[in-house]
């Protein structure tokens, strides 16, 4: 529990924490962090330091009041006018029962989408939208406003119910922000080994040790959770 507490604290700082997810699932370690803070020095500090994919996590729910779709369902509309799209559906994810993708998108303000300032843009003002009041309609109508589709940052969709139908980093990270107390979006990046696989746990590990950040195990998040 100090760990949690501390992970916690680091967060509501703006700071990056390692959560690494189970040993039968991915056996990935993720760069979390709250998306409201983000700043081009962080996602400079993930393309460079993990390495994998920079996305953005929305929660279920507010996804629901944005109108933001799973990828699959988009893919099974668009299969009625492109049957190939059908064949694309991701049945057979070895380590799950289904993706967490939404659309992709960049902020209207954004040049080409990619630079590290033109992502942080998009990711922390997306953050302001999810953290909106209630207000669906109002929420879609900013949505549409500032954003375009496709773009540069991946959204990530959670399930509703978070960590009880899926237990992925998705959704551990969206939980960990709603524990702190922020709004409930996580931009996260797995971590890449030099050797061309994910970068073990122990290598994980280190970098946390050198680097002052919190690493988290799956299964402590998830008890935090369940005391939550």
């Amino acid at each position: 529990m100090d760990t949690i507490k501390k992970a916690l604290e680091d967060l509501q700082k703006g700071k990056i924490v390692l959560v690494y997810d189970f040993d039968d699932r991915e056996r990935e370690t993720d760069m979390i962090m709250a998306s409201q803070f983000m700043t081009h020095e962080h996602i400079r500090r993930m393309r460079k330091d993990a390495g994998g994919l920079i996305c953005t996590t929305v929660y279920g729910p507010v996804a629901e009041e944005l109108g933001l779709p799973f990828l699959t369902d988009l893919l099974a509309v668009a299969a009625k006018e492109f049957p190939s799209m059908s064949g694309l559906a991701p049945f057979d994810i070895p380590y799950d029962t289904k993706s967490a993708f939404s659309v992709t998108i960049n902020h209207r303000d954004t040049y080409t989408g990619i630079t590290d300032r033109d992502r942080a843009l998009t990711i922390s003002e997306l953050a302001k939208i999810v953290g909106m009041e209630d207000n669906p309609e109002k929420k879609r109508e900013e949505l549409w406003k500032h954003f375009r589709s496709p773009g540069h940052v991946h959204l990530l969709r959670t399930s509703n119910e978070l960590l009880k139908e899926r237990k992925g980093h998705t959704e551990m990270s969206t939980a960990l922000t709603l524990m702190a107390g922020l709004i409930s979006s996580a931009t996260v990046c797995e971590m890449m080994g030099d050797d061309g696989n994910a970068l073990s746990k122990a290598e994980a590990k280190r970098y946390a040790d050198r680097n002052d950040f919190v690493f988290l195990e799956g299964e402590e998040l998830i008890d935090a959770w369940k005391s939550y």
